[in-house]
């Protein structure tokens, strides 16, 4: 937020969090999970590609944008297309269907559409004019493997802990951890994707056979369990940070919610309840091989020496950090 102002109260989040859910349905992005604190948000998501020759009917788009909008914009719009029926002027509802896809499946266009919006409702609701954000948003990719996805997603879930706003990550509503707890079947398949907690890897699938075909039970069953494996991750990574001398130099998790929350043997993760600017300062992050095959798909991207003459993209976090 705009000078750092501490805006987001309680209504603030809940609507905020209505819009990103709204939002992403229509985009077509997955948000694997999220944190949405007093002065900024976090967001993990994934955009999946455009399916090849993608398209749909005009009655699903307005469907779509519609759940997306407020009240206002949707009755506004909704009278303006009756108008352009009435007079028989296709073209233009044609045009602003088309548009609309090419909206989906982009990140710019979700985070602009988000940030925009929240901004026209938070500013009517104070009475204020004027930017909201101070910026452009901070996009870090992020490698689609369990390790990189586990790494991120404990760092988001677990911010209220780092900024002391409350002692079990679960107690804080307004995040993609607390939402599984609660039962959100949204936030649960977020972290199903976070675990890797999938139907094919828990009921097996053959190469080039179909999704397994689950029961309502079996389903809940795997979302429970995906659940269970990402509460003992987060009261790993929860761990205060303690300096040679025994002092706490970051507040963590009590011993009482790490107990609650760890109990799986053999779980290795590193302690991200400290800030770590790699995971919000940066550019990509996942293994080498993974950031090495981005860097040479997207040397266009860099200037000066670094387009030519750069032999690698990767560079190690830090030796703790073993194979980020």
């Amino acid at each position: 937020v705009v000078d750092g102002r501490y805006i987001f109260g309680e209504p603030e989040k809940e609507e905020f969090v209505r819009m990103m859910r709204s939002l992403a349905a229509f985009h077509g992005v997955e948000i694997l999970t999220y944190c949405v604190m007093s002065n900024h948000f976090h967001i993990l998501l994934r955009v999946p590609r455009r399916p090849e020759g993608f398209d749909l009917p005009l009655e699903t788009v307005l469907e779509r944008w519609k759940a997306s909008v407020g009240d206002a914009w949707r009755k506004g719009m909704t009278r303006q297309f009756a108008l352009y029926e009435e007079t028989g002027n296709g073209a233009v509802i044609e045009e602003w269907r088309q548009r609309m896809i090419g909206r989906m499946f982009r990140l710019t266009e979700f985070a602009k559409s988000l940030k925009q919006r929240f901004s026209q409702w938070y500013n009517r609701r104070v009475g204020r004019k004027g930017t909201l954000w101070e910026g452009r948003y901070k996009s870090v990719i992020v490698e689609d493997d369990h390790t990189a996805l586990r790494t991120m997603s404990a760092y988001i879930d677990l911010n209220p802990v780092r900024a002391v706003m409350v002692s079990d990550p679960g107690d804080y509503r307004w995040c993609g951890y607390a939402e599984a707890m609660a039962g959100k079947a949204v936030a649960l398949e977020g972290l199903v994707t976070v675990t890797g907690w999938t139907a094919e890897r828990v009921h097996g699938r053959a190469l080039g056979a179909p999704v397994p075909v689950e029961t309502d039970r079996q389903r809940r069953r795997r979302e429970l369990q995906a659940l269970v494996r990402y509460r003992r991750l987060l009261g790993i990574a929860g761990r205060p940070r303690v300096d040679a001398d025994g002092r706490v130099v970051r507040k963590g998790l009590s011993e009482r919610t790490r107990a609650r929350l760890e109990g799986e043997a053999g779980i290795r993760t590193e302690l991200l309840l400290r800030r770590v600017r790699h995971l919000t300062d940066g550019v990509i992050l996942g293994s080498r091989g993974f950031i090495d095959g981005w860097f040479e798909r997207n040397r266009s991207w860099f200037g000066g020496r670094s387009r030519e003459e750069r032999k690698t993209g990767a560079r190690r976090i830090g030796k703790e950090w073993r194979e980020l």
